[in-house]
């Protein structure tokens, strides 16, 4: 596993507080690799999804660290989802 998506996972597990999500999220972090959030927290990892979310590396790190709002990231094109738009936007709210 990248140390990108180790401390992707690290900082999506602090997001949730210790729970999961209800559904399945993909985050493809361009040239590092992938991660999955469900109902057990946060992995390294690919599979079927329900929403899945695109971005590199520096876009997620601004969304995690809070210095970037997701859906300006998303509305300024650099972040794209495919998927259930309900799902990311839960997220999104989470990761806000």
């Amino acid at each position: 596993m990248s140390d990108v998506v180790a401390q992707a996972v690290t900082a999506m597990n602090e997001k949730l507080g210790g729970s999961g999500i209800d559904g399945t999220a993909q985050f493809n972090i361009e040239g590092e690799g992938s991660m999955v959030v469900d109902g057990d927290g946060a992995r390294e990892g690919t599979g079927e999804a329900d929403v899945t979310f695109n971005a590199d590396a520096e876009t997620y790190r601004e969304i995690f660290d809070g210095s970037l709002n997701p859906t300006s990231a998303f509305m300024s094109g650099r972040l794209t989802i495919d998927g259930d738009m309900g799902m990311a936007m839960k997220l999104a709210s989470t990761l806000a």
